[in-house]
């Protein structure tokens, strides 16, 4: 039994070397991990089961030998992790398409996993977010090295901080979900809701790690106030300004940046040890709200395959702002490097995401002109991470077989064991 977390997760990118769950969530491992008080009987930890829903064409589907190698790794990763289900989707140009639900969506029903499930994206979240930002730059309203002090009030430091140093992990301001007194509200009771000038405020609290762009260390309270700059511009409030700006235009009907625990119907139930004791828990209705523009929104499998070329090909941006965006710089965590709201993962760009119940990547591999060699989408409900992220092994484990030039992920836990982007 892994020791109880002591930092909520919100973020998928891994961070430098730091010790075990005394660090903020990273590019492949920042999602809050919550305490729930006072639960009941915590579900009991499921089995995997075989394989249940395939909706791939058999026309555009991989050949049935790579299939069965793809059914074969991501059932090992089910037994040796106990991972309640998962959903992948593959799709390499050329090649084929591969996707799949394993286990169950609900582990007291035994309710199969779907293709066609909501859940809950995490840090993937903060790719919307920061595409919102890069559209007002886009509009001459915001610029990426002005002082964040120019938009938004009471940021210690706000007037040597920049848009482009939030944008891109390099501010060096606290992360508000390595707070214990934020982690104590947040065990007393995982179903309130926190604005996001509560959640600065544990922030502010803090000094900063290190000055402006001397390095960089994922944190949730950069995306924070991104969302509120978002806000101050647009005089919209960010759900709004996503749905209008970001969503409706590339038809993502099914993503949402809800206000509170909302959660379409149907979903996942989502799997935490979060709870007292590290006991197995149903996270599935906290709520998400501290996580805000870092990591509270929902989607499905069908939208995130859409939202993933439209992120790294640049779809709603100016192309000279795209380049911004994708200027990768290294992180400290080997094959990891970040941009602005945006990382890459051993080639693999996109984002991952993860909080209490959920894990998710979604991520292309860049080919030419633009053009994405492949897309991968991987959902999972659960974060009880058993020898490192869950979604991670089940990426790992696909990519083994179909890219073997660009293997997600380390082959072990990453040092820092953060376990969200």
């Amino acid at each position: 039994m892994r020791t109880p977390r002591t930092a909520p997760r919100v973020s998928p990118v891994p961070r430098a070397p730091r010790t075990r769950r005394a660090a903020a969530p990273t590019a492949c491992a920042a999602a809050l991990l919550l305490a729930l008080a006072g639960t009941g009987t915590a579900p009991a930890a499921p089995a995997p089961v075989a394989p249940v829903t395939a909706t791939a064409p058999a026309r555009d589907a991989f050949d049935p030998a790579t299939v069965h190698r793809l059914d074969a790794a991501i059932d090992a990763v089910m037994k040796k992790t106990g991972l309640p289900g998962v959903t992948v989707g593959l799709w390499i140009p050329g090649r084929g398409a591969y996707v799949k639900a394993f286990g169950v969506s609900d582990t007291g029903t035994r309710a199969p996993m779907k293709t066609d499930v909501y859940t809950r994206i995490g840090s993937v979240t903060k790719t919307f977010t920061v595409t919102g930002v890069l559209q007002l730059v886009d509009r001459g309203r915001v610029g990426l090295d002005d002082p964040i002090s120019t938009y938004v009030d009471g940021v210690p430091g706000g007037e040597h901080i920049t848009v482009r140093q939030l944008a891109g992990m390099r501010s060096g301001l606290y992360d508000y979900t390595e707070d214990p007194k934020f982690l104590d509200a947040l065990r007393a009771d995982p179903h309130r809701s926190f604005t996001p000038r509560e959640v600065l405020g544990y922030a502010f609290a803090h000094p900063p790690n290190f000055a402006p762009d001397a390095k960089w260390q994922y944190s949730n309270t950069n995306t924070v106030l991104l969302g509120l700059l978002v806000e101050k511009v647009s005089g919209q409030p960010l759900a709004g300004y996503l749905r209008e700006h970001v969503l409706d235009p590339l038809k993502l009907s099914a993503t949402a940046l809800p206000s509170g625990s909302e959660f379409p119907e149907p979903h996942a139930r989502g799997y935490t040890d979060f709870g007292p004791g590290g006991a197995v828990t149903d996270a599935t209705d906290w709520n998400p709200s501290w996580g805000w523009a870092a990591g509270a929104m929902t989607s499905d499998l069908a939208d995130l395959r859409a939202w993933v070329p439209a992120l790294v090909g640049g779809k709603l941006l100016d192309p000279a702002t795209q380049a911004q965006r994708m200027r990768l710089r290294p992180t400290g965590v080997p094959d990891v490097s970040y941009g602005l709201g945006i990382a890459a993962f051993s080639g693999w760009v996109g984002h991952n995401g993860e909080l209490p119940g959920y894990e998710t990547i979604a991520v292309g591999l860049p080919g030419n002109k633009g053009a994405l060699r492949g897309t991968l989408v991987v959902l999972v409900n659960s974060d009880i991470d058993k020898g490192g992220s869950l979604s991670g092994q089940v990426a790992r484990a696909v990519t083994k077989i179909v890219t073997p030039e660009h293997v997600w992920g380390p082959p072990a836990p990453a040092p820092t064991g953060d376990r969200t982007p």
